[in-house]
């Protein structure tokens, strides 16, 4: 039988047990820019808990599927107004299979059944695209906002993204570890300090694994020999990051009192999305995935002027809610920001923006009481005209969430009938197969 606990799943693991700051490395160096032909270079993926009501989205006049132009979008996402041509939304996709009431979890982005507690059954979208897009150090980064207190007391947590069966894929929730994994060797003062600290607790962890693993039945040491090849993968990364010193100083965000002495969680989620940001800017990541509310049903806004959190915002219906229109305007602008920032680094013919696709959803589909008939998604960018944009399209229920990932691999040169589902589920839950045509131009 094969061994399920791959390389790149030891560096997981590893980095999971270990202070829980590391992500995943492969061997290749930073990307140089390349061309402008069509197809994501990088994809975006945003995930706002709780439901995705479509009617926050779908502008008022609009009863079927056409042109933005000439509509003006709904109040929580007003801030994309100028970048409307960009935008396509679409409603009417499924996940009825997924059982997503509180939360898909990873069946959200793997189009699978889950549940709380409920280990993934396989990849996830964002891990397979990570695999086909141009090769980058970290070639998966993921990030969780929450609430001040649980993103101090879990500084990591697995909801949403897995490499494979029962291999969840960590995110990070402090960005002071987050920085120090990325920065932390060009850095000065109290952050080099911790990054050379622990340097040198990881290169000692791998010795000691080494030697220990001699001692163990010649049945246990090729699982073992994993374990070790994932500390010797963590530190040959923090090597690598120093052969790329410049390139990271280029891009670096400034440390500031944001990160060491919030006086609000969303100064956390702030900087957490400037550091998801530069890591695709310096070619860090090509794929990057944004959990807010970590996957769960939990959250936390009180920067924004709002009270309530957790669970309790489930309850609240969303149109025309002041609560919810400030987390979707909110949600909004951080979506300005990163077209903004990848539009300002220039690439081939063109900027970065132009070789990225965002994909904004939830992980509760419509509500966080749900069947999922209705799984509304927003999709941000073009690449190169691959994509249709400046548009909404209304499905008619019959096509699941699995048929958008067949897209977007199917965009990323990966040809497939179905993503995650077999021939039996495919027959029950999708009405088709391949790509859904509304969404490739």
């Amino acid at each position: 039988m094969k061994n399920p606990l791959d390389r790149r799943s030891a560096i997981r693991c590893l980095a999971a047990g270990a202070g829980a700051v590391f992500g995943a490395a492969t061997e290749s160096a930073i990307p140089a820019p390349g061309s402008t032909s069509g197809g994501p270079r990088r994809i975006i993926f945003f995930l706002q808990n709780q439901g995705f009501d479509p009617a926050t989205c779908v502008p008022a006049e609009m009863t079927g599927s056409g042109s933005l132009a000439g509509v003006k979008l709904p109040e929580p996402i007003q801030p994309l107004e100028a970048y409307k041509e960009r935008l396509h939304i679409i409603t009417g996709l499924h996940g009825l299979h997924t059982s997503p009431s509180h939360s898909a979890f990873f069946g959200a982005l793997g189009g699978y059944r889950g549940g709380d507690g409920v280990p993934p059954s396989a990849s996830t979208i964002d891990y397979e695209l990570s695999k086909v897009l141009p090769e980058t150090l970290l070639p998966h980064l993921c990030i969780g906002m929450d609430s001040m207190e649980n993103m101090t007391a879990k500084p990591t947590i697995a909801n949403l993204s897995a490499s494979g069966a029962g291999q969840p894929i960590f995110m990070h929730s402090n960005p002071n570890h987050l920085y120090q994994m990325l920065y932390g060797g060009i850095s000065e003062g109290e952050i080099r300090k911790q990054h050379e600290a622990r340097t040198g607790l990881f290169e000692r962890m791998e010795k000691l694994a080494a030697a220990k693993g001699n001692g163990l039945p010649a049945a246990e040491q090729p699982r073992y020999r994993g374990y070790v090849g994932g500390f010797h993968e963590i530190n040959d990364l923090r090597g690598r990051l120093g052969g790329v010193s410049e390139t990271l100083r280029k891009f670096a965000p400034a440390v500031d009192q944001r990160y060491t002495a919030p006086k609000f969680e969303t100064d956390w989620h702030d900087v957490l999305l400037d550091l998801g940001l530069s890591a695709l800017k310096s070619g860090l990541t090509s794929v990057l995935t944004i959990g807010s509310g970590r996957g769960e049903i939990f959250g936390s806004w009180k920067g924004l002027g709002i009270d309530q959190q957790g669970h309790n915002l489930g309850h609240m219906p969303q149109p025309d809610n002041p609560i919810w229109i400030k987390i979707r305007q909110y949600n909004s602008r951080m979506l300005v920001r990163l077209m903004e920032g990848l539009e300002s680094v220039p690439e081939g013919n063109g900027t970065m923006m132009d070789h990225t696709l965002i994909v904004y959803t939830s992980n509760n589909a419509d509500a966080q009481h749900t069947s999922g008939a209705n799984w509304p998604v927003m999709l941000l960018g073009h690449c190169g005209g691959v994509f249709k944009s400046g548009r909404l399209t209304r499905l008619d229920g019959k096509r699941p969430i699995n048929a958008l990932y067949t897209t977007l691999l199917r965009s990323a040169g990966v040809r497939l009938d179905h993503f995650n589902l077999s021939a039996p589920m495919a027959a029950k839950f999708d009405s088709a197969s391949g790509p859904l045509k509304e969404v490739l131009a």
